[in-house]
């Protein structure tokens, strides 16, 4: 009789609608994630040069102002001023790269060498984003530190260099990539994009069988929006330097469609497949994707806070390990070699894209907000934001907790401003060390020093903290989102 282990029967039969739920719940937090990454990205187009002609502005009319500020530029305006230099000098000298040379250079290589090469660009890029994030956090605190400190950094113009050479650099990885995926939709036989495919099924293997906890499982699943947005950018590339070579006849967009679909339907399978596994085999609900959410949804409400501590583009960079500024350059590349703009109306048409394009990122910032603070809301996140005593840490006084914040993006910081843990800089990691504690699967792995000692101490305070508080925390001490314990 199966009753008489009916606990175990009743177990399996929830993990097999678990692993039903999975697919509905994982896509969610994807599209979510994916436009957050455009709301990011699109910014470099549309608001970023925008916010450069205001910064300009404000320093040509500088001395009609006077200097009653002791600050030229705001803190903000700085940062706006280095993203929009390091921009245009990128694409500049981008233009001494060749795409041609390079994607013959690469189509005459073997279809192994070519899968081989493909494995490896995917691992650089992990790589190089994670430490190119820290390079420009340092050039932002650098330019915006106050100056009556000592000085403890070797200069401005030494991180902006690094800063330039690492996008270049990052560019032409990206290029690289989308190059080798380009070559493998216009092979004959398909058969590279046919192994290229089947490599997203070894990463199941790499993951499944791993012990994941609730922020390792977090962690991956930013890492995989990340990917899936930077796929839909290097397939966007590859649709416009083929469209470019037929004179842009749409009937070979027909022809470029079920690769198109392989590749995302690959993606995805993959995706689902890899998370229903994890959540199976680690005992994990399949409602932490909707705390997942609310987490990305947090760092997005408290950015569009008054006194907030940093920028939402930089946040989803930390968050994921999106950085858009070499995609962007690298997109504007291609978008400039692949059309050409000759005549009257076709500046008007570019000026229309570009008013297009500003009602698009306006528009998705609209809804990303209300959904975001829908998500907020459901999850009981709001004392986290209105009330800034709750994010100090505990047995600390608040003020202490809050000098220490600097912000990437220079706004000033003061007592009342409210602050949340997920928007520390990079440069906070050195201040406070990590400290990783047991738990079970209900609870997250990383806590802050003085916060576990009074846990310890307070049994009953460990009841009324959610574990959507320590899911908040969690990218304090990992690199954009792509380490894996």
């Amino acid at each position: 009789f199966l009753e008489h282990n009916e606990a175990k029967y009743t177990e399996r039969r929830e993990r097999v609608y678990t692993c039903m739920r999975i697919p509905k719940e994982l896509e969610k937090l994807m599209f979510f994630g994916i436009f957050l990454c455009l709301d990011a990205f699109l910014y470099v187009f549309t608001l970023l040069p925008l916010r450069v002609i205001l910064a300009m502005f404000r320093l040509i009319t500088l001395p009609c102002y006077g200097l009653r500020d002791r600050r030229l530029l705001q803190p903000a305006q700085v940062c706006d001023m280095l993203k929009g230099v390091i921009l245009v000098i990128c694409y500049f000298m981008m233009h001494y790269v060749d795409y041609s040379m390079m994607y013959h250079l690469i189509r005459g290589q073997s279809v192994i060498k070519l899968y081989i090469i493909y494995n490896m660009l995917e691992v650089a890029d992990r790589l190089i984003s994670s430490f190119g994030q820290d390079i420009l956090d340092a050039l932002y605190w650098t330019a915006t530190e106050p100056k009556e400190r000592k000085r403890a950094h070797i200069g401005v113009i030494p991180h902006f260099f690094m800063a330039v050479l690492y996008v270049f650099l990052h560019a032409i990885l990206i290029m690289v990539q989308a190059t080798t995926l380009n070559v493998a939709f216009n092979s004959h036989n398909k058969s590279l994009l046919t192994i290229m495919m089947s490599n997203n099924f070894v990463e199941i293997k790499g993951s499944v069988f791993k012990k994941f906890e609730k922020n390792n499982l977090f962690q991956m699943s930013n890492s995989d929006i990340k990917e899936r947005f930077t796929n839909y950018v290097l397939l966007l590339i590859v649709c416009l330097r083929n469209m470019e070579q037929f004179s842009w006849n749409p009937d070979h967009l027909w022809v470029l469609f079920p690769d198109v679909c392989m590749v995302v339907a690959s993606e995805i399978a993959v995706d689902i497949v890899k998370h229903a596994f994890i959540t199976k085999f680690n005992d994990i609900t399949a409602d932490v994707y909707s705390e997942y959410r609310a987490s990305l949804a947090f760092d997005l409400v408290s950015s569009r806070q008054k006194n907030a501590y940093t920028d939402y583009s930089d946040s989803v960079s930390r968050r994921m390990g999106f950085i858009p500024l070499p995609l962007a350059v690298l997109l504007i590349r291609v978008v400039t070699s692949s059309i050409k703009v000759q005549g009257v109306l076709a500046y008007v048409c570019v000026v229309l894209f570009y008013c297009g394009l500003i009602s698009l990122k306006v528009l998705n910032s609209i809804v990303l907000l209300g959904k975001s603070c829908q998500y907020v809301k459901e999850a009981k996140m709001e004392e986290k934001l209105f009330n800034p005593v709750l994010t100090a840490t505990p047995g600390k006084p608040a003020g202490k907790q809050q000098g220490t914040f600097k912000s990437t993006q220079g706004i000033s910081t003061d007592e009342n401003g409210s602050t949340s843990v997920t928007n520390q800089p990079v440069h906070q990691k050195e201040n406070m060390p990590s400290l990783l504690v047991t738990s079970n699967s209900d609870q997250f792995l990383t806590t802050p020093d003085g916060e576990e000692k009074d846990i310890s101490q307070d049994s009953s305070e460990l009841k009324h903290r959610s574990a959507k508080k320590d899911l908040l925390e969690i990218d304090r001490f990992t690199i954009c989102g792509n380490r894996i314990d």
